[in-house]
C-alpha cells in the first residue's frame, strides 16, 4: 500500500519591517532551501512580508493591494519555486485591509485566508476559510489570534482539512510574552486534538528594543501531532527551520 505524504517547513525567523526586497531576499534563500530538502508547503510568520503592526496607521502604510505592482513583482520573485507558499501580508482590498496571508505557486496566488478574529485597529474580519490540495493533502490556515477560537479550526477540518497552518507574530512586551510563552503552545495542541488535523506554526523571534517599548518573542514554530504531540519544534530564542514529513 502506497502512503502518501506531505513534506512540510515552518520557518522561525526574525521580522522585517518595510523593505520587501529584503524579506523577498530571505524568502528566496529560504525557498532554495525547501528545494534541495523537497519541501512542498513552506509556512512563514504572520505578516511577514511588510512587517507586522497592530496601529491602523502603521498598517494603512503597510497594505498591499494583490494586483499592485509591488505584489506583483513578489510573485515574479518567487515564481523559480515550486513550494508551496504561506506568506502572510496586510491586503488592501476593495472593502478595506485585512491580516492575510496568500498561498502562492510557482508565482500565482492559489487563494487567500483573511483573519477571522484580527486584533489589530483597523483591519476587517475575514469571513471565508479556503481549504487547498497539495500532494493529496488538503490544508487550511488559520492566523495567530484565530489559535484562541476553536470554531475556526473546525470550520477547516469539516471542509477536509488534515492540516492546520497557523502563521503566528507572539512579538510581545515582556511580561504578555511570558504570559503566551507556553498558552501558544497549548492552544495548537487543543487545536490538533479537538480536530485530529496536524497543526504547524510559524513565528517571529528576536527582541525589539525601541524608545517607548521594549518587545520580545521567544518564538513558537512547531509542528503538532493529532494526538496533540509536538514532534518538531525550533528551539526558543533562535532562527531555524523545521522539516517535518506528514503521512
Amino acid at each position: 500500500m502506497t502512503t502518501n505524504k506531505l513534506r512540510i517547513a515552518a520557518f522561525q525567523r526574525p521580522p522585517v519591517f518595510d523593505d520587501i526586497q529584503k524579506a523577498v531576499a530571505q524568502l528566496c534563500t529560504d525557498l532554495r532551501w525547501c528545494q534541495e530538502q523537497g519541501v512542498e508547503l513552506a509556512i512563514f510568520p504572520e505578516c511577514y512580508l511588510p512587517g507586522y503592526a497592530s496601529d491602523a496607521q502603521t498598517i494603512a502604510q503597510r497594505a498591499l493591494a494583490i494586483d499592485s505592482p509591488i505584489f506583483t513583482h513578489v510573485l515574479q520573485e518567487l515564481s523559480a519555486f515550486d513550494t508551496d507558499i504561506i506568506l502572510g501580508f496586510f491586503e488592501q482590498a476593495t472593502a478595506g485591509i485585512y491580516n492575510s496571508a496568500a498561498v502562492i505557486r510557482q508565482g500565482q496566488v492559489m487563494g487567500v485566508y483573511a483573519k477571522r478574529h484580527p486584533n489589530e485597529r483597523g483591519v476587517l474580519a475575514g469571513t471565508a476559510s479556503p481549504v487547498f490540495d497539495r500532494s493529496g493533502f488538503s490544508y487550511g490556515i488559520n492566523i495567530c489570534n484565530d489559535a484562541n477560537y476553536p470554531d475556526c479550526a473546525a470550520e477547516l477540518s469539516t471542509q477536509g482539512a488534515q492540516l492546520l497552518c497557523y502563521p503566528l507574530n507572539n512579538m510581545l512586551t515582556a511580561a504578555t510574552a511570558d504570559k503566551w510563552r507556553s498558552k501558544s503552545i497549548d492552544n495548537l495542541r487543543q487545536r490538533a486534538m479537538e480536530t485530529g488535523c496536524w497543526v504547524a506554526s510559524a513565528d517571529v523571534v528576536g527582541a525589539l528594543l525601541g524608545a517607548h517599548e521594549n518587545k520580545i518573542s521567544h518564538g513558537c514554530t512547531c509542528i503538532v501531532a493529532p494526538d496533540g504531540s509536538i514532534v518538531a519544534r525550533v528551539e526558543e530564542g533562535s532562527e531555524g527551520a523545521i522539516v517535518f514529513d506528514i503521512e
